[in-house]
């Protein structure tokens, strides 16, 4: 009649497990190598530099505040004074950033400096192109 009979294919070579899976395995490399492990590192260098947080240190919030540890109160939350009296508790794990930690006083590195200023022995940048040519632009 006018509809003629349809006959399913032969059955086709299904192909190998491992060309079928070998695909997915190296997306899950690149996301991996590329995504997940950097990920990883820059959490783990965010929780040392949470553990090693003291009092002194200037820090940037994740709100935003800048302010300088004056207490640590417990493994959780920290004291900071954000401006002149002003002390605020703040959770340690909002601390974004530590931008400074203070330097420990010493004596005879502050002589130091001081004879270095005073001699002359600091040496100055003339910029970028002082930089380059070694200081001689600003020299006459």
């Amino acid at each position: 009649m006018f509809i003629s009979t349809a006959w399913a294919q032969g059955g086709g070579g299904g192909g190998d497990l491992f060309s079928a899976l070998l695909p997915l395995v190296l997306i899950f490399a690149v996301f991996y190598f590329l995504l997940i492990r950097p990920q990883q590192r820059k959490m783990k260098q965010h929780r040392e530099m949470l553990a090693a947080v003291r009092r002194g240190d200037k820090i940037i919030t994740g709100g935003g505040v800048y302010g300088t540890v004056t207490k640590v109160i417990s493994d959780t939350e920290i004291n900071v004074e954000i401006a002149d009296g002003l002390k605020v508790r703040v959770a340690r794990g909002t601390v974004a950033e530590v931008l400074k930690k203070p330097e420990p006083s010493s004596g005879a590195k502050k002589d130091e400096k001081a004879s270095a200023a005073n001699d002359g022995g600091g040496q100055t940048s003339g910029g970028l192109l002082g930089g380059l040519f070694g200081g001689l632009l600003g020299k006459k």
